[in-house]
């Protein structure tokens, strides 16, 4: 107890760094292995969660979620959520479940699948050579809905993280990047095949699409990781194939370049599906009080002209706008590949393309809101818009011709500002 007196380690410099982003890592690149994609289950304060967003035919909005939530040495809660919006009705259905009997992994399969008695997500080759994996998710949420969905990943489009190696895709907080005080991290596949069906009231609808999946963690607290996330899903089936995502979150003022009180930095991962294949991808630091310019890699999103929203007592945007640029990977189509898109989501009292404004607190096991000191009177939330856009592109024409003229793509954007503090 009192070897603090006789320490020997050098004392932390206040001005030190203690945000250790992803986004500085000098590989963009790093192809997903089979361990990236698998459940840890850590213990402490650790949120795990496996996203499933796809875009059916007719534009309605499925996305299928797995939360692993510990909590210090409360034994851990398991979700399964699955949200379905569809654009044209504005009907929303919505089902969060705690499960029963969570195992990863099942038997005889390894920790990116798994089971409890309520679902079934399960790992597997794809007998299709231009697909060679897939995920299969049996779901029985309720009795009037139930999830059967194959989700497979075209072999043109592998899934990534910033980063290569096993730390790939790891922003770390805290001095020491060895013994972090928590981390996040993101690993990616941009662009998947839906095929399968949803029952719903007793009536069969058929779910053939294309979206995109993301396996997350962040370990430490979420009010302490970040004030702010931003996040989109841009999806066409034109020119063979189109993907345009992204992954912000904003540091509290205790987290930045130069140690606590220099927060507010912004890290930013980002891609890009063009023709079929991955073409881009992106990643950039905003650190809090430097200048922004222009540069050869950018990953951003912005909010425009924010309004007062009374419902939630956060400044919403009236429109969101997002940036990619970066080299291509594509041999033989060597060059810079640019892209962005704009949606006006509206104001609070006149929305346009809103599905929800959600009220996390909510949603979360009560157990998880009890250990989140939320700072009083604020309540986190999350906006969610979708809406059809143009992506506007500009690269090598060795990737889709005519794209060193630039073309505006028409698909479809689900998006999300989250405002947590």
């Amino acid at each position: 107890m009192f070897s603090s007196f006789f320490s020997t380690a050098p004392p932390v410099d206040s001005k030190a760094p203690n945000l250790f982003p992803v986004s500085e890592s000098s590989d963009l690149l790093g192809e997903l292995k089979a361990k990236d994609l698998e459940w840890t289950c850590a213990g402490g304060f650790v949120t795990e969660t496996q996203i499933f967003y796809q875009f059916l035919k007719d534009g309605t909005m499925l996305m299928c979620q797995v939360i692993h939530s510990s909590i210090g040495l409360w034994y851990p809660t398991i979700q399964f959520t699955c949200k379905i919006y569809n654009p044209t009705t504005k009907e929303t259905t919505w089902r969060s479940i705690n499960v029963t009997n969570f195992v990863t992994a099942p038997p005889g399969l390894d920790k990116r699948s798994s089971k409890a008695d309520q679902f079934s997500i399960t790992h597997k080759p794809f007998s299709d050579d231009s697909h060679p994996e897939m995920y299969t998710i049996r779901a029985n949420l309720s009795d009037d809905l139930q999830i059967s969905l194959d989700v497979s990943r075209p072999s043109a489009v592998p899934g990534f993280k910033i980063g290569k190696g096993p730390k790939g895709g790891y922003s770390y907080f805290g001095s020491d990047q060895q013994k972090p005080d928590g981390y996040v991290v993101h690993r990616f596949w941009p662009r998947t095949k839906a095929s399968g069906h949803i029952i719903q009231n007793g009536h069969a609808i058929a779910a053939e699409g294309h979206g995109m999946l993301v396996h997350a963690i962040q370990g430490m607290r979420p009010n302490l990781i970040a004030s702010r996330w931003n996040f989109a899903n841009f999806q066409s089936d034109a020119h063979g194939g189109v993907s345009a995502i992204q992954m912000e979150f904003t540091t509290l003022d205790t987290h930045g370049r130069h140690g606590p009180g220099s927060g507010g930095a912004t890290v930013n991962v980002g891609s890009l599906v063009l023709g079929g294949k991955l073409a881009a991808v992106t990643a950039e630091t905003r650190w809090s009080g430097e200048a922004q310019f222009v540069k050869a890699v950018m990953s951003r999103a912005h909010h425009l002209n924010p309004v007062h929203d009374p419902d939630t007592s956060y400044m919403q945007p009236t429109a969101v706008e997002f940036r990619w640029t970066g080299p291509s990977l594509l041999q033989g189509a060597e060059g810079s590949v640019d892209a962005s898109l704009y949606l006006d989501v509206g104001s609070p009292s006149s929305p346009k393309g809103l599905i929800e404004k959600v009220d996390v607190l909510a949603e979360i096991p009560y157990v998880l809101k009890t250990m989140v000191n939320y700072v009083a009177g604020t309540k986190p939330y999350i906006y969610q818009w979708q809406d059809n856009v143009k992506l506007a592109v500009r690269g090598p024409d060795g990737i889709i011709p005519g794209l060193s003229e630039g073309l505006d793509i028409e698909g479809v954007l689900y998006t999300e500002a989250s405002f947590i503090s």
